[in-house]
C-alpha cells in the first residue's frame, strides 16, 4: 500500500511539473526554481547542523544571493559571498571556525552552484519544431525523474520475482540495487529516444544522454543518502506525502546530472 501511494504521488508530481513546464515561461520558472533551491539548501543546512557546525541562515542567504545575482544581473557574486561567509564564521561560529566555514561553503557549492544548471538549461532556446519554450528543462528533468521511477520499479519488481537484489552500496543506501540501476538506464534511455524527434539527436546520442542521466542521477541520490546517513536522518524532511521526504530529497538526483547534460546539449547544438 505504501509503495502504491508513493508511486501515485510521484506520478502526480511528475504530471504537475510537466504541465507547468509546458505552459510557463522562463520568467515564471526562474523565481520558482530559486525559491525551491533555497528551501532544499535550508533542509541540507538544518540536516548537517544535527552533527556538525554550520551557519544555517548565512549559508542559505549566500546561496540565494548567488542565484539572484547570476540569473537576474548576469554576474556572479561568488568571491564576495565566500569572503562574507569567512567573516561570518570568524564572528558567529559554533564550534570550530574552520569546520563552520567548510560545511557552509560545501552547502553553497553542493546545491545553489550545481542546481544553477537547471536555470542555465531553462535559458537554452528550444530546438526547431519543439513546442514548449522550456523544452530542454523538460527534457532533462524527464530523463532524470523517469530514471528514478524506472530504478524504483525494476528494483522492487526484481525483489518480488527473485526474492533478492544485488545491492549496489549497502553501507550508504540499502535500497539501491544493480537491478534498479538497469531500470534507471532503461527508463531514461526510453524517454531520450522517444524525444529524439524533437531533440534532433541520433539513436546513439539519445542513448548516451539517457545513460548519463541515469548514472549521474543515481550518483546524486547516493551522495544525498550518504549525507543523511552521516547526519543520522532517514529523510531530509517530511514535506512530501507518502514518505517521499522533503525538498532536498526531491532534488537529490538533479544535483549532478543537469551540469553534465547541459554541457552535452551545448556540445551538440
Amino acid at each position: 500500500m505504501k509503495v502504491l501511494a508513493r508511486t501515485a504521488t510521484a506520478l502526480a508530481v511528475a504530471a504537475a511539473v510537466v504541465a507547468i513546464l509546458c505552459k510557463a515561461g522562463y520568467e515564471v520558472v526562474r523565481p520558482a526554481l530559486i525559491v525551491l533551491i533555497a528551501l532544499a539548501h535550508l533542509e541540507f543546512s538544518q540536516l548537517v547542523a544535527r552533527r556538525f557546525p554550520i551557519m544555517v541562515w548565512q549559508g542559505v542567504a549566500a546561496g540565494a544571493a548567488f542565484l539572484v545575482s547570476q540569473f537576474y544581473f548576469y554576474d556572479s557574486a561568488f568571491p564576495l559571498l565566500f569572503f562574507a561567509l569567512a567573516v561570518a564564521a570568524l564572528f558567529l561560529r559554533r564550534g570550530s571556525m574552520l569546520e563552520s566555514f567548510a560545511f557552509t561553503s560545501l552547502g553553497l557549492v553542493y546545491l545553489p552552484m550545481m542546481l544553477a544548471y537547471l536555470l542555465r538549461i531553462a535559458q537554452l532556446h528550444p530546438p526547431a519544431g519543439a513546442g514548449p519554450s522550456l523544452f530542454w528543462l523538460l527534457y532533462v528533468v524527464s530523463l532524470v525523474k523517469i530514471s528514478d521511477m524506472g530504478g524504483f520499479a525494476f528494483g522492487l519488481g526484481s525483489a518480488k520475482v527473485f526474492g533478492r537484489n544485488h545491492k549496489m552500496c549497502p553501507s550508504i543506501s540499502p535500497n539501491k540495487s544493480w537491478e534498479g540501476m538497469v531500470g534507471s538506464v532503461f527508463g531514461s534511455c526510453l524517454v531520450s529516444c522517444l524525444l529524439s524527434g524533437m531533440t534532433g539527436f541520433g539513436f546513439g546520442r539519445s542513448i548516451f544522454m539517457g545513460v548519463c542521466a541515469a548514472v549521474f542521477g543515481t550518483l546524486g541520490d547516493l551522495v544525498e543518502s550518504g549525507i543523511k546517513r552521516e547526519c543520522g536522518a532517514k529523510d531530509s524532511a517530511t514535506f512530501m506525502p507518502a514518505g517521499m521526504g522533503g525538498f532536498l530529497d526531491m532534488f537529490d538526483s538533479l544535483v549532478f546530472a543537469p551540469a553534465i547534460l547541459y554541457s552535452l546539449i551545448l556540445g551538440v547544438g
